[in-house]
């Protein structure tokens, strides 16, 4: 259990962040390393200014490990299809620019003293979503994410929360609880957000959803009937509640059904390990921060970030 009342669990969608830092933070003057740093101050910068706002008592950096794991795929083809590079054998596309910064982002955490943690075959999402059920009940916690996938995590009870960033970023979050489920999107839990995420698919994911069943009708689905799979037991006894083109439409598309509550629910179970989460309360490795700041021209981030751990 929480040692104390002030502890704060914030979980880090580290690639949501660094992409969004990369695309907002402009070019940098050149440095000794040679490399462009926008994404790398970005990143350090936000973690700086979450630390300095929450307070948070641990954080994790949660990473992808594998952004599109196979047994997505295999129950979903599309998943994620149209980020494939042309080149299959370099993954996920990413900008020329940013993908030397990766690296050199791990290595900031490191030095600083931040939990970096990922799993083979899993995604950050899995890994946020297994950190969010271990501390359910334990601690507050916020996740930190420009995507809406993890508002399946809200759980008011608990103060599990989604600072979503996709507007105002992480100096102005939209806060995710319960109330902003209900008011944006008609669902009350985030139990229900992936049930009617599920039927409405998600292009930018490549998950093709229910043809002609769009927002506003997978959450009045959702309410009617309870659940997903509430909707699919009507639907098989003939309730003649869904009718007409909703029948026909959620019958055509059962298989896609039968898989993608495996493919859009994030794993709970994902083996991150016992490590050490705790937020330190100074830079772990002040020799190993020297160096980077020196090479990579990050003296200024790496102050802001020393300085909001000194709280």
């Amino acid at each position: 259990m929480s040692d104390s009342a002030r502890d704060r669990l914030l979980l880090l969608d580290s690639a949501s962040l660094y992409f969004r830092a990369f695309y907002g933070v402009p070019p940098r003057a050149a440095v000794p390393s040679g490399l462009q740093t926008n994404a790398v101050a970005g990143f350090l910068d936000m973690i700086a200014t979450l630390v300095g706002r929450y307070r948070p008592s641990h954080l994790v950096a949660c990473w992808d490990d594998d952004w599109r794991p196979q047994w997505r795929v295999d129950a979903i083809p599309t998943y994620k299809a149209h980020r494939v590079s042309e080149d299959p054998g370099e993954g996920e596309e990413v900008p020329d620019e940013l993908s030397p910064q990766v690296p050199v982002i791990a290595a900031a955490l490191e030095a600083v003293g931040i939990a970096r943690v990922g799993a083979a075959h899993y995604e950050a999402d899995d890994v946020i979503g297994t950190y969010a059920m271990r501390y359910r009940g334990v601690m507050p916690v916020d996740v930190v994410t420009g995507d809406r996938d993890l508002f399946q995590l809200v759980d008011d009870a608990s103060d599990t929360r989604v600072l979503y960033t996709a507007r105002g970023g992480v100096r102005d979050p939209d806060v995710i609880t319960q109330s902003f489920l209900e008011e944006k999107y008609g669902v009350s839990t985030g139990d229900a957000y992936v049930d009617m995420a599920a039927l409405r698919g998600d292009t930018s994911d490549g998950l093709p959803g229910v043809k002609g069943i769009g927002e506003k009708t997978a959450a009045t689905l959702i309410r009617d009937f309870g659940s997903l799979a509430g909707v699919r037991e009507a639907l098989a006894a003939g309730d003649p509640a869904i009718k007409g083109a909703r029948r026909t439409r959620l019958e055509e598309a059962s298989a896609y059904l039968d898989v993608a509550p495996l493919v859009v629910r994030v794993a709970h179970d994902v083996p991150v390990g016992d490590g050490d989460i705790r937020l330190p309360s100074d830079i772990a490795d002040p020799a190993a921060m020297s160096r980077l700041a020196v090479e990579h021209g990050l003296t200024s981030p790496f102050d802001r970030i020393a300085t909001a751990l000194r709280g």
